[in-house]
């Protein structure tokens, strides 16, 4: 019997493929894939569980579909991911509105998840998350001009403050011709934005045979028919001098690296497991920006490590001012249980608060002196439709992601499609992000 079932994905991009992964699985199985939660036999709530905040979204993200089930417009509620994963005894228990879960390794059970819990079970699978990566299609969710392509499930960093390898496993590259395959398919749909995920793509391949193999397999995706081709996550110990060559020599590959280093000081680095030192580092980025002219740089920072008083604190915003990395996530240091960080010594929460909200001010100057250094810059955008409050189009260029970085509002004579490519001529800003003009090419 086919049934209705919807999908909401939280946290990371590679959570959403793995979303659309059973997306594609309910539908190839006859089930009605829908969007709308009302209305739904089953709606599956697809989880992060990686720090409190993702866990408070997670958990209030259940409850108000149980409001749903509540009134009857939803049957059942399913929840498959990371909370799912590292809460295996406790979630059904506590949240006793939930019928089945599924463990990041039983991505592809969810055909039969849906199946027992229509008939009255409470399913519960949880299967090798050490296996290869299974192969499965995807019902894309994303803009039709942009798509993710997941190169590798798990990680082997084991980084001190990460419960990451605990909830996806160890590092396993997907075969190439499998990534490459499922490449031709996004440009055969029309992806002209091709974004190249793992939780490190810089690992790719060192699973098989000790190499590393990122930068073959980029240079077989430029072969094929797409515009733009961006780089998420870069770990700065892996990057390779032949990764650097292909970055800088292939015009598909975009100027943007997402290299996250969480910290600058050695002290802390060590402590939290984290591979190179404030040298290396220093010294990665001024090779990087000598070799990739007008490279942009984003990153992800952590404040109240263990490890970091207020001397550290002043050693990573006097780092920040030296580097200037464009673009960065800030995030105070959130201990999670069962990793190695969660038994040191750390300064408090609040305190661990105030000090990201002064890097992102530090970080906030660094960006509007890089906007303004753009003022005047025609610079290729791809456009994400009409603004209807702002009255103009918006879409991004090559130093912006989608979700995780701004965007560029600009003017135009005639209609821009959604999906196009248009010169822009950047005059102003606003707010942390830019606005121009269309210009003819």
């Amino acid at each position: 019997m086919p049934y209705q079932i919807s999908f909401i994905s939280l946290g990371c991009a590679k959570n959403l493929v793995n979303c659309e992964q059973m997306m594609a699985l309910c539908r190839d199985a006859g089930h009605a894939v829908r969007e709308a939660v009302p209305g739904s036999d089953v709606c599956v709530v697809n989880t992060c569980g990686f720090i409190d905040s993702a866990k408070e979204e997670a958990i209030d993200t259940i409850l108000s579909v149980a409001k749903y089930k509540e009134t009857g417009e939803v049957k059942k509620i399913l929840v498959t991911g990371c909370l799912s994963q590292r809460y295996q005894k406790e979630l059904m228990e506590e949240l006793p509105e939930v019928d089945g879960v599924l463990g990041t390794g039983s991505y592809a059970e969810i055909v039969p998840a849906v199946e027992q819990v229509m008939a009255g079970a409470h399913p519960r699978f949880f299967g090798d998350i050490h296996a290869p990566v299974e192969e499965i299609g995807r019902v894309l969710t994303t803009p039709s001009y942009y798509a993710y392509l997941r190169i590798a499930e798990g990680c082997d960093n084991c980084c001190a403050y990460c419960i990451i390898p605990k909830l996806r496993g160890r590092y396993r590259s997907r075969p190439m011709e499998s990534v490459l395959g499922e490449a031709r398919w996004l440009a055969e749909q029309g992806v002209k934005e091709l974004l190249v995920i793992a939780q490190d793509i810089t690992r790719y391949g060192t699973d098989w045979d000790g190499q590393r193999h990122l930068a073959e397999l980029v240079r077989e995706l430029c072969r094929m028919d797409f515009h733009w081709i961006r780089l998420h996550y870069l770990y700065p110990d892996e990057i390779t001098d032949a990764l650097i060559d292909v970055i800088a020599s292939e015009p598909k590959v975009l100027k943007y690296l997402d290299i996250p280093i969480q910290h600058c000081n050695d002290r802390v680095l060590q402590l939290m497991n984290r591979r190179g030192d404030k040298q290396y580092l220093l010294d990665l980025f001024a090779k990087l920006r000598a070799r990739i002219p007008g490279l942009v740089l984003r990153t992800s920072l952590i404040t109240g490590l263990p490890g970091e008083d207020e001397t550290v604190f002043e050693e990573l915003c006097d780092f920040l001012r030296t580097v200037r990395i464009e673009r960065a996530g800030v995030f105070p240091y959130s201990p999670e249980e069962g990793t190695a960080a969660e038994k040191m010594e750390r300064v408090s929460a609040e305190e661990a608060n105030r000090r990201a909200e002064l890097v992102v001010d530090v970080q906030s100057r660094i960006m509007d002196e890089f906007n303004e250094s753009r003022l005047g810059d025609t610079v290729e955008v791809l456009c994400e439709g009409f603004d209807g409050q702002a009255m103009c189009y918006v879409g991004r260029s090559f130093a912006e992601s989608p979700d995780i970085d701004g965007r560029i509002y600009f003017s135009a004579e005639g209609e821009v499609p959604a999906g196009t490519f248009v010169p822009v001529r950047l005059t102003g800003t606003m707010d942390g992000e830019m606005t121009g003009e269309a210009v003819a090419p």
